[in-house]
């Protein structure tokens, strides 16, 4: 029952309380019309106009009584009509804004939703991609141990160059060297800083672990699997035995070989059957790398061949600048020889013009003191240069400086 639905009941109560009041009068109005008409019939009136007048009077009474209480009832029900109106108008409003609000939040779910459905659907078409591309490289994988060759050998120049490494400058591919057992050809080798290499090999059998990734099942998948880690640890074996920091001791090669996986899922399944092998491998002087650790290894190579290139540069920066010193010194000589010749030359134009003033022109002016006529225009005074070249006093060499080294040559200030 709701709060409506109360107060009608309380109004339908209310009502029908006056109702029975209205009845209880009617009832009394009666009976004192029984008591007027016994009384009447006592002092010998006429029964029927007495009866007849009382249920006039009770049939007004009641009419009264009626009007008056539907129209209680009709102000009462307005009057709660208009409170309930009062009381529930704030719910209305709160009921409009959740109202609102639940549209709002409806409308962005939506809109989430579908941008979720278009990521959904980019990311199942991604997927579809991915693995059409690893079904082909697959089947390309499968097809001999030459594919296989020149695809790790392609994933390890790509490893190399976005180390920062340059081909045959950095690093020389194919190349053979000859040894007590035969001509041997390794894949890669890395220069280093100083002038040492190491050599990379980059031949991996991946046919067990492609067969692994066909298995319809965990048993032969299992196999297949422990096929890979045992093919992985052969030929680490293998290339132990070469020993390849032999052959290039006179390039100072360290002793250890770099052994490259082309992928860090072919090397980490291969140490979840075998979990020694890494440490196998180091006691055999062999380096298991995959892209990411080769990639480290060869950052750290090119970030030694540029500060080894920066080293030579400032040593040619400091070369350059004794070169320089040098000429300025050769420059400052000829500045200071200019200087001393140039007040050679203002102190003989000054014993000129002296000589002048005191030899020629005293004689010259007589000829206007005697008003000779001439036509010759005034002779203007000839004054003597005081300024002086300023000194080079700073080219000296200073007193911290070693006799056997060119001076310091200092530029002045202001």
């Amino acid at each position: 029952m709701n709060a409506l639905d109360m107060i009608l009941g309380v109004i339908a109560l209310a009502s029908l309380a006056g109702l029975g009041a209205a009845l209880l009068a009617l009832g009394k109005t009666r009976a004192r019309a029984d008591v007027a008409e016994a009384r009447l019939e006592a002092a010998a009136l006429s029964p029927a106009m007495l009866r007849d007048q009382a249920a006039a009077t009770a049939q007004a009474v009641s009419e009264q009584l009626v009007a008056r209480a539907a129209e209680s009832f009709k102000t009462q029900e307005l009057l709660a009509q208009q409170r309930m109106e009062a009381q529930l108008k704030p719910v209305a409003e709160t009921l409009q804004k959740f109202q609102e609000h639940v549209a709002a939040v409806e409308k962005v779910r939506a809109e989430e939703t579908g941008g979720l459905k278009v990521q959904i659907e980019s990311l199942l078409k991604a997927s579809t991609e991915t693995q059409f591309e690893a079904r082909k490289l697959s089947a390309a994988l499968r097809r001999g141990a030459g594919v296989q060759g020149r695809w790790g050998e392609q994933t390890l120049r790509n490893v190399l160059e976005a180390a920062g490494l340059v081909s045959r400058f950095d690093f020389v591919e194919q190349f053979s060297v000859d040894s007590d057992e035969g001509r041997r050809r390794p894949d890669v080798k890395v220069a280093m800083p100083g002038g040492g290499v190491f050599v990379i090999d980059a031949k991996c059998s991946l046919n067990a672990f492609l067969d692994a990734q066909e298995a319809t099942d965990d048993v032969t998948r299992e196999a297949a699997l422990v096929r890979h880690a045992q093919s992985v640890r052969t030929h680490m074996v293998d290339l132990s035995a070469k020993t390849y920091w032999d052959q290039f001791q006179k390039e100072r090669s360290p002793d250890f070989v770099a052994m490259f996986v082309p992928g860090d899922g072919f090397l980490a399944a291969a140490l979840d059957r075998l979990p020694d092998l890494m440490s196998d491998a180091m006691n055999k002087r062999v380096l298991l790398v995959t892209p990411t650790t080769l990639f480290a290894l060869c950052k750290a190579v090119a970030y030694g061949w540029r500060v080894e290139e920066q080293s030579a540069n400032a040593d040619k920066i400091a070369a350059l600048g004794r070169e320089l010193y040098k000429r300025l010194s050769v420059m400052g000589g000829h500045a200071a020889a200019l200087g001393k010749s140039l007040e050679g030359a203002v102190g003989r134009y000054n014993q000129f013009v002296g000589s002048l003033e005191t030899q020629v022109l005293t004689q010259a002016r007589r000829f206007e003191d005697l008003a000779v006529d001439h036509e010759a225009k005034e002779i203007p005074a000839l004054e003597p240069i005081e300024v002086a070249p300023r000194a080079l006093a700073k080219l000296a060499p200073t007193d911290a400086e070693p006799s056997d080294t060119a001076p310091v040559l200092t530029v002045a200030r202001g």
